[in-house]
Parts: C-alpha cells; structure tokens; sequence
C-alpha cells in the first residue's frame, strides 16, 4: 500500500492510546467540554451523544455513543440500548432526507480486532453512501476522497437533530 502523508491525523492517532480508561477516551474528554460545535456534537439526548466522526470514511460519517464509558452491547442497560437504536434509526431518516444518499452503512466495530479505533468507547457509525462514491483512487492508490467540508455538514445536519424529540 502506498503512503499518504497526512499530518492532520496526528491528532487523532497520537491521542487516547485507547487502553480502556475513560481518562484516555478521546470521546468522554470531549464529553466533558462545553464545545460541541467544535467537536461536532449535533445533539445530546439523554443516554447517548450524536456526533459527527471527525475523521470519516465518507462525507457525513455519524456516530452514536452513549454517554458512558462502556465498550459492549451487553454492558448497556435497556434504556440505553433503546435510545442507541431509536437514534440509529431517526440517523438514517436525517441522512436520507438531508443528503439525498442512494444508501447507508450502519454498524458497530466491537473490539479493537474488529476495527475498533476506539474500542473502549461502543459507538454506532452511520453513513451515508452514493453510488460511484468509490473511485479510481481509492482503486488505484487505495486513498479515499471525502468531498464535503465537515463544518458545512455540521451546520447543516444540525438542525434535524435539534428537531428530534427528547428522548
């Protein structure tokens, strides 16, 4: 595989070394800022967070995660497991409406050897997907295009999540 020198990343890979604290989750430090424009926080409900991933596999990549520090399905108490799939399924509504995608991803890496980059915080992705979204780089150089600026994503998605109801 070919190199991509991507110096933006650094702060993402040189961070939480994901050891299984919630001291050193990247998502419950953001968790515990006031800073969700920032941190692309759409909407806090109350057992889980919607955010937009800040390094995407694609162009409005969410995230679903609950507010505690847990890494698997079984460790969620049913209210939170119900509030993790009751968003999951209003994310794909909202992605569908606001950027008329062909389709979507939706899933969970759990454990680091299933994907995990952050394997000790469980979090849902959602992602939107259109036809011919893969290319010849991703072909050929086996690099990935995103092409949508995330704050303009941000501000866009924003105001469907603030239209949910509370859960």
């Amino acid at each position: 595989m070919d190199r991509l020198y991507a110096p933006w990343r650094s702060g993402y890979v040189g961070s939480a070394d994901d050891k299984g604290g919630k001291d050193a989750c990247i998502f419950c430090s953001m968790f515990a800022q006031s800073k969700d424009e920032e941190h692309f926080i759409l909407r806090r409900f109350t057992h889980t967070i919607i955010m937009l991933n800040k390094y995407p596999y694609n162009s409005g990549h969410l995230m679903i995660l609950p507010k505690e520090h847990l890494a698997d399905l079984e460790q969620l108490a049913p209210p939170v497991l119900h509030e993790l799939i009751e968003l999951t399924a209003s994310a794909n509504a909202i992605l569908k409406k606001a950027t008329t995608c062909h389709a979507l991803n939706v899933g969970l890496n759990l454990g680091k050897a299933a994907g995990g980059s952050q394997a000790s915080h469980l979090h849902m992705h959602v992602l939107p997907r259109w036809t011919g979204d893969t290319n010849f780089l991703a072909t050929l150089a086996d690099t990935k295009t995103i092409s949508l600026d995330l704050p303009k994503m941000y501000r866009e998605l924003k105001p469907h999540f603030e239209a949910l109801p509370t859960r």
